[in-house]
């Protein structure tokens, strides 16, 4: 599964410790300049600038070739979802709400920063209380107590 990401779903992984199970998860990471541009912005947190300055290589970056504006959404959001259609990815990596509903209008999976984490907890990569507890000291306004029912789900489907 090849995914797109914006802008928050990197950031929490790289402060949970997590960024480096996307290539595990998935088949293939892809953002648009402005991501990487916006996780290095001096407001973000410092292990976030210092990750968005030095990429991994297993992080695609490519430009979108067109860009149509979206009502409610930031710069970041648009060219991911743009970036999407074009790459035809699998899907994209949000958690904002506009966006969430502007990709599912235009026919595109969403995967959530939540979702992400369940899965790396499925596969043993994660603990789930520490990932948990890790969660709640950020910002991150997710539906935080839906993991153990995520991470339930994903393990099933897996055995």
């Amino acid at each position: 599964m090849i995914v797109v990401s914006d802008t928050s779903p990197l950031n929490y992984l790289v402060l949970l410790g997590a960024i480096d199970f996307l290539p595990a998860l998935f088949t293939g990471v892809a953002v648009p300049p402005i991501v990487l541009t916006e996780l290095a912005h001096h407001r973000s947190p410092e292990l976030v600038r210092i990750w968005a300055n030095n990429p991994p290589s297993w992080l695609t970056v490519r430009s979108p070739l067109q860009v149509q504006s979206i009502s409610g959404l930031h710069r970041g959001e648009t060219e991911a979802i743009a970036l999407v259609e074009e790459l035809r990815a699998d899907a994209l990596l949000v958690d904002e709400r506009a966006a969430t509903e502007a990709a599912t209008e235009r026919g595109i999976t969403v995967v959530r920063t939540i979702s992400v984490l369940a899965k790396a907890v499925a596969a043993g990569m994660l603990d789930l209380q520490q990932t948990i507890e890790r969660l709640r000291q950020t910002n991150f306004r997710g539906p935080v107590e839906a993991m153990e029912q995520l991470v339930h789900e994903f393990r099933q489907r897996n055995s």
